[in-house]
């Protein structure tokens, strides 16, 4: 079976003949540029420099040489403009604060401040205050606040709706030709058309939007699911409709193509605990999901992706009910996420797309050989049956020795 197959096979709870993998296809399975140059280096790859496709986080793409090499199975579509707004064109070279050389978008526009940190501009527009700082010694960005305060009695829904509209017929157009070139490449495809995130708390800043307007500090978002619930409400009410309406017009460009969509990247969990109850959960934020992954399984084949971190488990039979198909990233170093009950518990009805390795402690400061028995364990406890496909526990980070990137792909390789 070629990769497709091997992928409908595990989203089917059907088992394939080997582990499938993703690695890079969605903004929370992806590798750092950094490791991404290591990687093609390792292989003996063409030597370019690596396409930064999500600088938020500063992920590299994985060309088609690189996917062969790693065995992955899965490729992602992503929106035509980033998450600070860029169109993903006019790609240019970038010298990043680690040295590395990287293509980057035409609008990708930075500024050092007095302390060393590089600032990035929404839109690519240098005339506005920044909406990212990356500090002088990390790998990545961090959204900056720029909520302006906030006058309830003045506060309109509207102000955080800004950045949901219906898609352009330029956007359908991109949607339909990003498909139709990897749809002959007999892999498995996951589409990421944006604007279901109901409540993802690393979009509320809109870090895209040059005057955010509304509540945009996260400890105010936090705050308001409690204090301002039908604030809320009628937030995700209007986005939920306008992402209705978005889907229509996606699966009418895509057809059948696509396998699976990704939804959300709402967190609810963190290492120990959560960040809401079950009750709110089940108010506040299971009603919008439903109506959204109702209507996808009502009208397309497509399988509906979720992402939360932390120590989910009790929300797993919520997350169910919600018609949700696949969780992510399984992080198995949190309270409760013990792999061998969420397998025995959940496994006939969720896909697990994560968990095959630790990113916090064995991926980058295990020995290889740690690494390599730590994914076989894994893949022993979430592969049988269908249902499982590798990826780590959240993206690979800059810092991960190459040494165990490629033991965890030695242990994929002689488990599958």
């Amino acid at each position: 079976m070629n990769s497709r197959e091997n992928f409908l096979k595990t989203l089917n709870h059907e088992q394939p003949d080997r582990v499938v993998v993703d690695f890079g296809a969605t903004p929370v399975t992806g590798i750092h540029a950094l490791v991404v140059e290591k990687l093609r280096d390792h292989f003996s790859l063409e030597k370019k420099p690596v396409k930064v496709h999500e600088p938020y986080q500063m992920l590299g793409e994985l060309e088609d040489d690189l996917i062969e090499a790693m065995g992955v199975d899965v490729i992602g579509i992503s929106p035509s403009t980033n998450m600070f707004g860029h169109r993903q064109e006019r790609w240019k070279e970038y010298r990043t604060p680690w040295g590395q050389v990287v293509l980057v978008p035409g609008d990708f526009n930075t500024s050092v401040d007095e302390k060393g940190d590089t600032l990035m501009f929404p839109q690519g527009d240098m005339s506005v205050p920044p909406s990212a700082k990356m500090p002088k010694a990390a790998y990545f960005f961090d959204a900056v606040n720029r909520q302006e305060p906030i006058d309830d009695s003045r506060l309109d829904p509207e102000d955080n709706l800004e950045e949901f509209s219906l898609i352009s017929d330029d956007d359908l157009a991109y949607w339909q030709k990003s498909v139709q070139e990897v749809r002959d490449k007999g892999k498995g495809i996951i589409a990421n058309f944006g604007g279901t995130a109901i409540g993802d708390i690393a979009l509320v800043p809109a870090i895209n939007l040059k005057a955010p307007k509304g509540i945009r500090d996260v400890a105010d978002w936090y705050m308001s699911t409690l204090m301002r619930s039908d604030y809320l409400h009628k937030v995700f009410e209007k986005q939920t409709d306008i992402a209705l309406q978005n889907l229509a017009m996606a699966k009418e460009a895509t057809g059948d193509h696509v396998d699976a969509i990704f939804i959300c990247g709402t967190d609810f969990g963190t290492q120990d605990s959560s960040f809401c109850s079950l009750e709110t959960f089940d108010a506040l934020y299971a009603p919008y999901y439903k109506k959204i992954n109702n209507w996808i399984h009502k009208n397309t084949r497509w399988l509906t992706f979720k992402h939360s971190c932390g120590a989910v488990e009790p929300f797993m039979d919520h997350f169910i009910d919600s018609g949700f198909d696949i969780i992510n990233p399984v992080q198995i170093n949190a309270a409760g996420m013990d792999p061998v009950h969420l397998k025995e518990k959940y496994g006939d009805r969720l896909v697990f797309w994560g968990g095959g390795a630790d990113t916090q402690r064995v991926l980058p400061f295990g020995t290889p050989e740690e690494v390599r028995d730590h994914v076989i364990r894994e893949c022993e406890i979430f592969a049988p049956g269908g249902g499982f496909v590798f990826n780590t526990v959240h993206n690979i980070q800059a810092n991960v020795p190459l040494p165990n990137v490629l033991a965890m792909l030695e242990g994929i390789r002689q488990f599958g």
